[in-house]
C-alpha cells in the first residue's frame, strides 16, 4: 500500500488528507447517532402531548425539562415560549436541533466531489508527465513512460475509493437527518393543533370537563 501511495504521485497526499478528513468526521457523527438513539425517550414525548392534551401545560414543560430526548426538548421550547409565537418558536427549536445532526454532513458532501477530482488531476499529471518523455524522444525509458501512466490510474483509483467510502456513511446520516426532522415535525403539529383548537376540543385546566 505505501508503495502504492509512493507511486501515485504528490497528489495522493490531499487525497490522504481527504480520506482522514472524512473518516475522522464519520467517527464523530456514528458517536453523535449512537450517543442520541440512547437518549431517545418516545414515552416521555407521548407523555408531554398527553399532558398538553389534557390541559396541563406546566407539567408537560417539567417533564420535558428534564429529558434528554431532542424531540422533548424542541417541545417543551415552544411550551416555554408560546406567548409569543408558537408556531415561531418550534421552528426554532426544531432548526436548532436539526442543526446538530447537519453538523459534518457538508464536510463529507465536499469530500465526495473533491475526492474523484483530485484524482483526475493526478491522471492529468502523469499523462502530462508520460507524454512529455515521448517529447523529448526519450523512447529508451518505456519504465519512464509506463511509470507516468501508473500515476494517473493509482491517483484515479485511490480519488475514487475515498467517494465511494464516503458516500455510504453520508446517506446513513442523511436518512437519520430525515428521520429527526420527521419526528420533530409529528410531535410539533400535535402540539401545534391542540394549542389552536385552545377553546374548542382541548379541555385545558382553566375550563370545566365537558360532561359525556
Amino acid at each position: 500500500m505505501i508503495q502504492l501511495f509512493i507511486k501515485g504521485g504528490p497528489i495522493m497526499w490531499p487525497i490522504l488528507v481527504t480520506s482522514i478528513i472524512a473518516l475522522t468526521v464519520v467517527v464523530e457523527r456514528i458517536i453523535f447517532i449512537t450517543r442520541e438513539g440512547f437518549r431517545r425517550q418516545p414515552r416521555v414525548v407521548g407523555e408531554i402531548l398527553s399532558k398538553v392534551e389534557n390541559g396541563d401545560l406546566e407539567g408537560a414543560m417539567k417533564i420535558g425539562g428534564e429529558s434528554q430526548d431532542f424531540v422533548a426538548r424542541a417541545l417543551t421550547y415552544a411550551l416555554t415560549h408560546r406567548d409569543k409565537s408558537v408556531s415561531d418558536a418550534l421552528l426554532r427549536a426544531a432548526n436548532w436541533e436539526l442543526k446538530r445532526y447537519n453538523r459534518g454532513l457538508a464536510i463529507l458532501d465536499t469530500v465526495i466531489t473533491l475526492a474523484p477530482l483530485l484524482g483526475l488531476l493526478g491522471t492529468v499529471i502523469g499523462m502530462i508527465h508520460s507524454f512529455g518523455l515521448l517529447g523529448a524522444a526519450e523512447l529508451g525509458a518505456p519504465a519512464a513512460i509506463t511509470g507516468g501512466i501508473a500515476e494517473a490510474l493509482i491517483a484515479t483509483a485511490f480519488g475514487l475509493g475515498v467517494a465511494i467510502l464516503a458516500v455510504i456513511p453520508f446517506n446513513y446520516l442523511n436518512s437519520r437527518l430525515e428521520e429527526a426532522r420527521l419526528d420533530i415535525q409529528d410531535a410539533a403539529s400535535h402540539i401545534e393543533l391542540c394549542l389552536m383548537k385552545r377553546g374548542a376540543s382541548c379541555a385545558f385546566q382553566d375550563r370545566e370537563p365537558v360532561a359525556a
